[in-house]
């Protein structure tokens, strides 16, 4: 295993001193604070209500017995305002693990049990997590989710959302794309996505601190692929053109990003006007995080699939608000992830604070204009405690 990420920052920096994020991305003054409270009453049995609706859980461990938990409210009661303390019914996955390495396994061995994965496949995915000393869904000891996964489950279940399950796209949980404005329907769809960020199961937290190589991998070792900039933005806007329609082949990235922005559609998964609190974009920054750093970031991230609202027409989860995620940018034909992921970095959709801090448009079908830039292939493609991922999958037309 590489070096321990609880006493060495990743290296190289995760921001260069002339980006234009961070600054967007530093903790808000209103950012709520873990207090001992929220440190003592874990495990999803109490979240205490701060601000406008913004809710802070503590590092999930066993919940606490009622005399302790008394005692702690008597210490450090909640501040004026705040809502009372809510019970919710925990699960025995609403613990979180305190090291990183305990966090993976329990997230592979939620992978092999609910994806249908063949153990070569999850061996794969095992070799890569274990190269790097900061991939998996954030670091457990300063990571605060505001949901817990026995509420997202509650959530799905009482609004009666269950995985897709659509033969053609070949594993649970994805659903095909095409263009319904050129007359397309399911059976002409040609590529399918997942319906949740990576790992794409219901209610578990989002990976996070993955490099666009590491996203392409893992995608790859699950019998998938990277999905490429327009295919995710038709996913999300609800309707996928062709590739020859949607990118600027003869003009350079910048360019084309301004004239594909300048004359884009407008609208967001849910519908056509903004609303981030349709989205899991009610968290926050962790206080003191400069933009970007493992041991000061926390991935404050949500259950996937936990806003029945924030979906597309598709059936696609969260992208507005959870994670943001790496695609594959290309800037010639040749460079389609179907032909290898052999685009540039681009990051699409919001994150989890954008209630409080927008740092960009997140829109479905504007693109960034080229931050962290490499190519996806790069060993040094970017990563950060708010990135994360999705796959695509290829449909093989029928004969």
């Amino acid at each position: 295993m590489a070096s321990n990420p609880q006493t060495a920052e990743p290296e190289p920096a995760l921001h260069d001193a002339n980006d234009s994020v961070p600054p967007l991305l530093a903790p808000a003054s209103e950012a709520p604070r873990a207090g001992r409270l929220g440190r003592v009453i874990s495990g999803g049995v109490l979240a205490v209500a701060l601000g406008a609706g913004a809710m802070l859980a503590a590092r999930r461990i066993s919940p606490p017995p009622p005399a302790r938990v008394a005692a702690a409210i008597a210490r450090d009661p909640a501040p004026a305002g705040a809502a009372l303390p809510v019970a919710l019914t925990m699960d025995d996955e609403d613990d979180d693990p305190p090291t990183l390495d305990e966090q993976r396994q329990r997230l592979f061995a939620r992978m092999r049990r609910e994806l249908g994965i063949t153990a070569d496949q999850l061996h794969a995915v095992e070799v890569i997590f274990a190269a790097s000393p900061v991939l998996g869904q954030g670091n457990p000891a300063i990571s605060r989710h505001p949901m817990s996964r026995s509420e997202c489950r509650r959530i799905r279940r009482e609004a009666g959302i269950t995985p897709s399950h659509v033969a053609a796209c070949g594993a649970p949980g994805m659903v095909p794309l095409f263009d319904p404005d050129a007359g397309q329907t399911q059976n002409d769809a040609r590529v399918c996505i997942d319906q949740l960020e990576f790992p794409d199961i219901p209610c578990e937290y989002p990976v996070v601190q993955v490099r666009a190589r590491e996203a392409s991998e893992l995608c790859r070792a699950i019998g998938k692929r990277l999905c490429d900039a327009h295919e995710w933005e038709g996913a999300c806007a609800g309707a996928v053109h062709s590739a020859s329609a949607e990118y600027e082949w003869a003009r350079k990235r910048t360019e084309a990003s301004w004239y594909h922005n300048f004359t884009r559609q407008k609208v967001w998964a849910y519908g056509a006007e903004k609303d981030h609190a349709v989205c899991a974009t009610g968290s926050f920054i962790t206080p003191g995080c400069p933009g970007g750093g493992w041991n000061k970031c926390g991935s404050n991230t949500y259950p996937a699939g936990a806003f029945p609202a924030c979906q597309s027409s598709f059936g696609v989860f969260d992208q507005h608000g959870n994670a943001a995620e790496h695609m594959n940018l290309p800037i010639v034909p040749g460079d389609q992830a179907k032909s290898g992921d052999g685009g540039f970095t681009e990051m699409k959709g919001s994150w989890f604070a954008f209630q409080s801090i927008e740092a960009h448009p997140d829109d479905c079908r504007w693109r960034e204009p080229g931050w962290h830039e490499t190519r996806v292939q790069s060993e040094a493609s970017h990563l950060n405690y708010h990135l994360g991922f999705r796959c695509c999958g290829d449909v093989t037309p029928p004969p």
